[in-house]
């Protein structure tokens, strides 16, 4: 039904998310977040489950606590993380593909045999690491 009043609109600007935190849980600020299949935050993990979500902004510790009691405010952009080692590193020529989640810190080039799930894409590779596009 079309409105025949002025409507109070909710609105997010999408450069900051909120999701609830898994049970017993704890993301460290500048951590890779992501989604379980169930929903909840988690850090980065080497899991073919997981939606990589944004970068922790300030530290979640859901450690005694069940899902969703506590949630961690992420965002997504172009960040910098630890480039992975030996047939599984990260070169130059890797920048525009998908690059894979190792932790919540480090990316490689694979999905170890479907054993991890995409961060994102890779934007620049430098003496710094991956930068990676994490999100949308």
């Amino acid at each position: 039904m079309a409105l025949a009043a002025d409507r109070l609109i909710k609105r997010r600007d999408g450069s900051c998310l909120s999701d609830p935190v898994a049970a017993t849980t704890k993301i460290y600020t500048g951590a890779l977040v992501c989604l379980n299949s169930a929903g909840n935050a988690v850090p980065g993990s080497a899991t073919n489950t997981l939606k990589a979500r944004g970068v922790c902004i300030e530290r979640a510790d859901n450690s005694a606590g069940a899902a969703g009691d506590i949630s961690v405010d992420s965002r997504p952009g172009v960040y910098n993380f630890k480039n992975s080692s030996a047939g599984d590193l990260i070169t130059r020529a890797e920048i525009g593909i998908d690059c894979y989640i190792v932790d919540d810190q480090t990316v490689a080039k694979t999905s170890g045999s479907s054993t991890r799930s995409i961060a994102g894409k890779v934007v620049d590779v430098n003496a710094d690491g991956v930068w990676v596009r994490i999100g949308s």
